[in-house]
């Protein structure tokens, strides 16, 4: 990217802003934000640059240099987000009450009404009910929704009498939103769909990324309702107690994470003008970045909707927005409770819980899912040698997961790597 004079031009909007009589910093912002757009980017953008780029290029840098050029890029640095601050606070409050949402509107999909009023939309799947010898609930992730593919073959769910329940979370497709939202209202609220549905006294829950946070929600809140549980590609907490410093310190997600908490508790007004800008990547750009997946993600990526729900236009809708800052929230921020301080819901091994895990997820790392499995020695912990974050949709995983789950049967291809049983104290 070549080299701009934001200097040059930071002296000609000052002057332009003397001309047209702005006498504040508030007004000097205002028409930095009104008059140019994405100059706040440009600002914050070439303020890095310029530091980055001087410091790279120069053979001597002398202590006088080195602090002329921090004070210059933090002048613009400031200047920028100044001005993306104040087109953050032209937008209006989010709408945090819902006391509508488009689940108002006709309903494609049959619905259970909660005790608390909120609609769940739901989809049946597999063979009927009254037939059937085991009954799943499948828990979405983030961003996704009922419809979600959950590759088992027709033939594996007949032989084995499955029956499969996939819901809406709060707030996603045709389901109302929760802003009350917590670990402990996903548990609940799969528990009263199971008894609208009158599913039995036990059932199976299959988690999916971001979904598993209600999985383990249910592990602590309803472990006496469970019939057994599967986690695939489980997100990690990293306000877990239990999680040592030593294996998280240096892990960039942390920080990720911890900013967006931040930002969604205390400014979700710039969180929300933040994500919905059009210089941001787009979501099929970042579908293909192979910082977030790796090459067998992304040839998965190829054949599959993707994220419908976190494209900017979805983003820009204030319910979508709440939705999924709520979800995050409520994934990523304190729980009641340590997952690694759970006691084995099944004492007499009477049935099982997994874990499902990619070697090279790049939005969970191995390493610490090994960690976590390792902390409850009653985890079966599996792992895809060449698998990412999107392992749910491979070829052969799903039968693999309901033949361990349903028969305890083991595919020993998906057997960790010896390295997965050393585990930091």
């Amino acid at each position: 990217m070549p080299m701009v004079n934001t200097l040059g031009e930071g002296k000609a909007y000052a002057d332009l802003s003397t001309k047209k009589g702005v006498g504040s910093w508030e007004g000097l912002v205002q028409l930095i934000s009104s008059s140019y757009g994405v100059l706040s980017v440009i600002l914050v953008d070439e303020g890095i640059l310029f530091l980055r780029e001087q410091l790279l290029n120069s053979k001597k840098v002398v202590t006088k240099f080195v602090t002329g050029m921090v004070s210059r890029a933090a002048i613009l640095l400031l200047l920028g987000l100044l001005g993306m601050f104040y087109q953050a606070t032209q937008l209006p409050p989010p709408n945090l009450d819902h006391s509508s949402s488009p689940s108002d509107d006709f309903s494609l999909s049959p619905r259970v009404r909660l005790s608390d009023g909120r609609y769940l939309a739901y989809r049946e799947k597999g063979v009927p009910k009254d037939k059937s010898k085991h009954r799943i609930i499948i828990v979405h992730g983030f961003g996704s929704s009922k419809d979600m593919n959950f590759l088992a073959p027709q033939e594996l769910i007949d032989e084995l009498g499955v029956y499969i329940l996939q819901y809406d979370r709060a707030g996603y497709g045709e389901s109302d939103p929760n802003p009350k939202r917590s670990p402990k209202s996903e548990a609940l609220d799969i528990e009263e769909l199971a008894d609208q549905l009158q599913i039995g006294s036990k059932f199976y829950v299959i988690g999916v990324s971001m979904g598993s946070y209600a999985t383990w929600s249910c592990l602590y809140y309803i472990p006496n309702r469970l019939a057994g549980v599967a986690l695939i590609a489980p997100v990690i907490n990293y306000q877990w107690p239990s999680l040592p410093d030593s294996l998280i310190k240096e892990d960039y997600r942390r920080k990720l994470v911890h900013w967006s908490v931040w930002l969604a508790s205390y400014s979700p007004r710039l969180l929300h003008w933040w994500v919905s800008q059009k210089w941001l990547p787009s979501n099929s750009v970042i579908e293909k970045n192979p910082a977030f997946f790796n090459k067998r993600d992304i040839d998965i990526l190829k054949s599959i909707p993707g994220f419908p729900m976190l494209t900017k236009d979805k983003l820009r809708e204030q319910v979508v927005f709440d939705t999924l800052r709520g979800d995050w929230m409520a994934a990523f921020g304190k729980w009641e409770f340590d997952p690694m301080k759970l006691s084995n819901p099944f004492p007499q091994n009477r049935s099982s819980v997994h874990v499902w895990q990619g070697h090279e997820d790049k939005v969970v790392p191995s390493q610490i899912q090994r960690f976590v499995s390792g902390k409850l020695p009653w985890i079966q912990y599996h792992e895809v040698p060449d698998g990412g974050h999107l392992i749910v949709h491979y070829s052969g995983l799903c039968e693999a997961i309901l033949k361990a789950l349903l028969l305890g049967e083991e595919d020993i291809s998906y057997r960790p790597r010896p390295a997965a049983s050393v585990f930091v104290s």
